[in-house]
């Protein structure tokens, strides 16, 4: 009995190292051969930037004005003080002074009802006065003055979304490294199926998306009541192979700084693992299907090795991944800016893939009731 137990293990240990490849070579590898446009494109169409901020006074004292210094010729910047308690009104109201291209939108707090950063958004968009619309958040800094030139340049043809990039900045906190790691995974998984014109995620703090696509759509309408997913989800309801585009130049990153405690992290994450439930099926079983059988692989593999069946195979199946992995991903991390992590692969894969379970189960039971 044991014997068969330990044969079915290694079986479905075989299986999960197939479907790990598949998803290397069918979806990452795209982005490996993806190459960025490096000549500058020439600005096309009119642009608003557009940022909601609650309490996020240090923030946009430091990073607004390198926002609305960019080497654009047509733009505005909307930002929408979302029911902030700080000094926020104030600096925004300076900074206004000194650029005419700042609009401020000011949302106060509802004795009855709590709004969410959907509800700012929304009166955001409807200020804007422009059709091409370009989001990030107020904690964020583009890393050259070129970023709505190489964003706004995506929409080409029939695009009607942009995704980008946007890392954390490195730092020596003991939670940086995995974070890094984590977006990049991350980054990874919805680039390259925008690329295999499957796009069902983007991140707020880099996305660009159409005024008429916002409104055809009705909105966050349709996940209004959920708190996060003003990004992933618009993306995921809304992205077909023929609108939407990636922007991946080095000119185009957000650089933000991480969360420095677990509890920070943790209260960050629930939030956003917690509309998964909400992607279209596909998306939610392919996304599944990548974590679990992630997860068993790693399992499975130290059981092959601490229990002795077939362990020569087993650790040649993981010297075999993590070559391909070193192989397919050595481009794409010199890319986005994180070249320094290849060779962290087989430890932060492997709490990679635990994460993903954890967290996709607590995103499951517990639900999030703010934004901030």
């Amino acid at each position: 009995m044991e014997a068969y137990i330990q044969e079915a293990l290694f079986v479905l240990f075989q299986l999960c190292f197939i479907i790990q490849l598949y998803y290397l070579l069918s979806n990452h590898s795209r982005l490996t051969r993806y190459v960025p446009r490096q000549e500058l494109p020439a600005a096309t169409v009119p642009v608003s930037v557009i940022i909601s901020a609650r309490n996020e006074a240090r923030n946009l004292t430091e990073n607004l004005p390198y926002i609305l210094q960019q080497n654009y010729p047509d733009y505005e910047v909307v930002v929408i003080n979302d029911c902030s308690t700080d000094d926020s009104d104030l600096i925004l109201q300076d900074i206004q002074r000194e650029f005419a291209h700042l609009k401020i939108v000011t949302v106060n707090e509802h004795v009855r009802f709590k709004t969410g950063k959907k509800f700012a958004l929304t009166l955001g968009i409807k200020a804007a006065k422009n059709e091409h619309l370009l989001f990030t958040d107020a904690d964020c800094k583009p890393a050259t003055l070129n970023w709505i030139t190489r964003m706004a340049a995506g929409f080409t043809g029939s695009v009607q979304i942009v995704l980008g990039y946007s890392p954390y900045t490195r730092t020596r906190n003991f939670l940086n490294p995995f974070i890094r790691f984590e977006t990049l995974k991350t980054a990874i998984n919805y680039l390259s199926a925008a690329l295999n014109g499957d796009a069902y995620m983007g991140i707020g703090r880099n996305l660009a998306y159409t005024k008429s696509l916002f409104f055809g759509a009705k909105g966050f309408a349709m996940h209004m009541h959920v708190m996060s997913g003003d990004d992933d989800l618009f993306v995921n309801q809304n992205a077909t192979p023929d609108n939407t585009a990636i922007e991946i130049h080095p000119d185009t990153f957000i650089y933000t700084d991480a969360k420095t405690t677990l509890g920070g992290w943790f209260r960050q994450k629930k939030r956003h693992m917690g509309v998964g439930a909400l992607y279209k099926n596909k998306h939610r079983r392919m996304l599944s299907f990548d974590a679990i059988t992630g997860f068993l692989f790693y399992v499975l593999f130290i059981l092959c090795l601490v229990f002795k069946f077939e362990p020569i195979l087993a650790l040649g199946a993981f010297v075999f991944r993590w070559v391909l992995q070193l192989f397919i991903y050595r481009k794409v991390f010199k890319k986005l800016d994180s070249g320094d992590m290849l060779w962290s692969l087989p430890l932060f894969d492997m709490i990679y893939y635990i994460y993903l379970n954890v967290f996709g189960l607590i995103g499951t039971f517990i639900k999030t009731t703010r934004w901030k």
